[in-house]
């Protein structure tokens, strides 16, 4: 009998006489440092799951990744193995990913870190009748037979939230400029469009636009050289993630900048430190980009599983934080 095919008796058995599914399996190699594990489809009772994932890149990554391992346990019968990306490079991802294929795993959870690239590896999959699933990143072309669903927040619709607010607070136009994530990955290019559709006809003028690399460090350097190199001339900073954003808001301040009256800085993703940088007056406006929906993704598995119709983009809901009375209602229960 196939993996797909025992799969779906046991979800049918479990639908029908409440099955209880046992714990007795050999572990993959989840949390293994990156090789991609697994034991050939887990044992008759576990759900084999192959998380080809993105490994370290801050703290909106970890808090996703953490929230997929805490789902899918053991406890809640299956069997993951984690293989993040060495170095955020793509071709240990698709290494990771064919090694899963190979091993005949149930299913395929994948959080890709560059856009292209994927059509052969996702065909290998599908004539293997395993199912994969996108988290967070989609793919270009956006080619959704190859895939069950995108689960993901809208990148676009959440930039665009950014754009709008920045068009309010600067009705009289001003210099702006961006600090973006990596060339080559699919979510810079969704908040770049988002952001520029939020803006519309506003007066604000883009001066430049970098790339930082998702980093602290690198926001801060990054943002020192614009603002040298415009005599300080800049009025707002749409950072792409929250590590840039904290890392411009150091750099303004060391310029001299006051955060709020000098410079506004907006930022994506909501995470606790950016949430308490808001509150304290060290950011101006931050977008929640929701990385908790381990329980979505769960619930796309067993109906994959199933055979069971499920829609080719599943949203995220995601707040915006535009005050540090905002910041400070949520803080104390931040899960991330």
């Amino acid at each position: 009998m196939s993996a797909r095919k025992r799969i779906i008796q046991v979800l049918g058995l479990v639908a029908v006489g409440g099955l209880s599914l046992g714990l007795a399996a050999c572990s993959g190699g989840a949390d293994d440092g990156g090789s991609a594990g697994g034991d050939g489809g887990g044992s008759d009772e576990l759900i084999s799951v192959g998380f080809v994932a993105v490994g370290p890149e801050g703290g909106w990554r970890q808090a996703n990744e953490q929230n997929i391992k805490d789902t899918f346990t053991k406890e809640a019968g299956y069997d993951l193995s984690y293989a993040p990306a060495a170095n955020l490079d793509q071709k240990s991802q698709i290494d990771n990913f064919t090694s899963f294929v190979d091993e005949g795993v149930d299913v395929i959870l994948l959080s890709a870190t560059e856009a292209t690239g994927w059509e052969d590896s996702l065909k290998r999959a599908q004539e293997a009748e395993i199912p994969v699933i996108l988290l967070d990143r989609g793919i270009e072309p956006e080619d959704t037979s190859l895939y069950v669903t995108r689960i993901a927040p809208d990148n676009v619709e959440v930039a665009k939230e950014v754009g709008a607010w920045a068009a309010a607070q600067f009705p009289d136009g001003g210099n702006y400029v961006v600090l973006e994530g990596p060339a080559g990955v699919g979510v810079v290019n969704e908040r770049n469009k988002g952001f520029e559709e939020g803006l519309g006809d506003s007066s604000l003028n883009k001066v430049d636009a970098q790339t930082a690399n998702w980093s602290t460090e690198e926001g801060k350097s990054v943002l020192e050289t614009m603002l040298k190199a415009n005599d300080n001339d800049i009025q707002f900073v749409f950072a792409q993630n929250d590590e840039m954003g904290l890392g411009a808001a150091q750099a303004a301040e060391e310029a001299g900048l006051a955060v709020g009256t000098d410079i506004k800085i907006a930022t994506i993703d909501g995470t606790k430190n950016a949430m308490q940088a808001l509150a304290d007056g060290k950011l101006s406006y931050v977008h929640e980009y929701n990385p908790l929906f381990g329980e979505t993704a769960l619930d796309v598995v067993t109906k994959a599983l199933a055979g069971e119709e499920v829609d080719p983009y599943i949203i995220v809901p995601s707040e915006e934080f535009d005050s540090a009375e905002a910041a400070k209602a949520v803080l104390a229960d931040r899960k991330y």
